[in-house]
């Protein structure tokens, strides 16, 4: 009874934190959703219509149009509610520390429960929707957690290279394989293992006109993507996945800012495995940096 009270508690005082400004807590003890996304539109687009609106603009029209629909809420429903992820630090064998972080089930989509795209952002659109919802985006050690709690581990779908890799008809192809790889799985749990993770690293401090891309886990758990920032900011192929993750943590007892952790040396080592992240809010400002 005891346990069960305790997480209701953690569940009713879970806040988003927003470039430091704490909104109202989430009232509902279970599960926990993001508070900051706007309703969906009652005549939004569906993600197949979304593709066949965007198919023909370019990338920086159809990553703008993609950005305009998030902002606007158009975005199933299911991935409102997030999943916990835990965390740990066994650099002390005498002292493990663990932390739980709040993540989106599934990659970011437009559209509906019944009809949704999954679309892949560049950086800067990727950091600005983070922001507007108070999240972050993952870390790679983050990656590596999501893939190994996940009910559902799909694999890789690499397909073939080329150009055609940023067009419209790839990401809906892309969406066609994975989804008929997830049937009959229900929507809303965690899911990983079928893109590459958009993530947070050190390395952007000192490339800040890069995208930081990891994951695609084999089975095996080993990742076809190592952490790279080979490529410019605004690139996007259709292998990107971005998944928000909570600006909240629950440690030791307490709801914590996912920056104060980055940033403390003691116990940076939970949330990722490149050592404290100073001005940790910068990486969500990539023009800034």
């Amino acid at each position: 009874m005891k346990s069960l009270m305790l997480v209701v508690s953690v569940l009713m005082t879970l806040h988003i934190y927003n470039d430091g400004m704490i909104p109202d807590p989430i009232p509902s003890p279970d599960p926990p959703r993001l508070r900051g996304i706007p309703p969906r539109p009652k005549h939004a687009l569906t993600g197949s219509e979304f593709a066949h609106y965007t198919r023909d603009m370019t990338e920086p029209e159809r990553q703008q149009a993609a950005l305009r629909e998030l902002l606007r809420g158009n975005m199933p429903e299911f991935l409102r509610t997030l999943k916990s992820v835990q965390l740990s630090d066994c650099t002390n064998e005498r002292d493990t520390t663990s932390a739980t972080i709040w993540v989106m089930p599934d990659y970011l989509a437009i559209g509906s429960d019944s009809d949704f795209l999954r679309i892949p952002l560049s950086f800067p659109v990727a950091t600005e929707v983070a922001r507007a919802f108070g999240c972050i985006l993952p870390t790679r050690k983050m990656v590596d957690a999501i893939y190994a709690q996940a009910s559902c581990q799909l694999k890789p779908q690499p397909m073939k290279p080329g150009p055609e890799m940023r067009s419209m008809a790839y990401f809906v192809e892309h969406q066609r394989k994975i989804e008929a790889q997830r049937l009959g799985r229900p929507l809303g749990e965690l899911v990983s293992g079928h893109k590459k993770d958009v993530v947070l690293t050190n390395r952007l401090f000192s490339k800040p006109d890069r995208i930081a891309i990891y994951g695609w886990h084999l089975p095996n758990s080993e990742p076809i993507q190592p952490l790279s920032t080979l490529h410019g900011a605004r690139y996007v192929d259709y292998s990107h996945g971005i998944r928000l993750i909570s600006q909240s943590t629950w440690f030791e007892g307490q709801v914590r800012s996912v920056f104060d952790l980055f940033e403390d040396p003691l116990h940076a080592a939970l949330l990722t495995d490149e050592g404290a992240v100073l001005r940790a809010k910068k990486l969500l400002h990539p023009g800034h940096i």
